[in-house]
């Protein structure tokens, strides 16, 4: 039901979201690798795929993209741990972490979004919520047609993941233009 062109699409809009709204500065690194379907197991915990090193404390950010021919599920793997709280707060912020995190995520699934809004014009998205990442291997129960998970890396130190899950409604073909560099970040628009 998802075309290859459209399989392509969305992994690419993905990567071009999380390579802009994940790292807080444009200056750090943030190196994306996809994860073979085995090591995106998380069922027990310590499988060592997600996150590079999954805990049984290790939590999901769930975001949905939903249209009227597909549905997609944006979930970013992370740890709560020093670095993670470090990288993401720093030394002033006195927020709490899941609150900034969760800031950054969706600013992370809004691009998405901005980009899908050029082919698909009927979409909307939902705040975040925080699971338990146990829950990611049921992701098959949803029959998804697209099912891809990613290493994230950003400055060698903080290690997070993605687990990008369309399931469609409709058949999906599109080519999406991922090549415009997008140089606004955090402006208002006015509608």
């Amino acid at each position: 039901m998802i075309s290859a062109h459209a399989k392509d699409s969305f992994e690419r809009i993905f990567q071009k979201a999380a390579q802009t709204r994940l790292p807080m500065d444009s200056a750090d690194s943030c190196e994306i690798a996809p994860l073979a379907e085995a090591s995106a197991d998380t069922r027990g915990g310590t499988t060592g795929g997600t996150t590079g090193g999954t805990t049984g404390d290790t939590q999901v950010v769930v975001l949905t993209i939903s249209s009227i021919a597909f549905r997609l599920l944006l979930i970013l793997h992370f740890d709560e741990d020093d670095s993670t709280r470090r990288y993401y707060l720093g030394d002033a912020d006195e927020r709490p972490f899941r609150e900034a995190f969760l800031e950054i995520c969706n600013l992370c699934c809004g691009a998405m979004n901005q980009e899908l809004l050029r082919y698909f014009p009927d979409l909307g998205m939902s705040t975040p919520y925080v699971l338990s990442a146990r829950c990611v291997p049921y992701l098959h129960e949803l029959k998804p047609g697209l099912l891809s998970s990613y290493s994230i890396v950003l400055n060698g130190t903080v290690r997070l993941a993605a687990t990008v899950c369309v399931c469609a409604h409709a058949p999906l073909d599109f080519i999406a233009d991922t090549s415009a560099s997008e140089e606004t970040s955090g402006e208002l628009e006015l509608f």
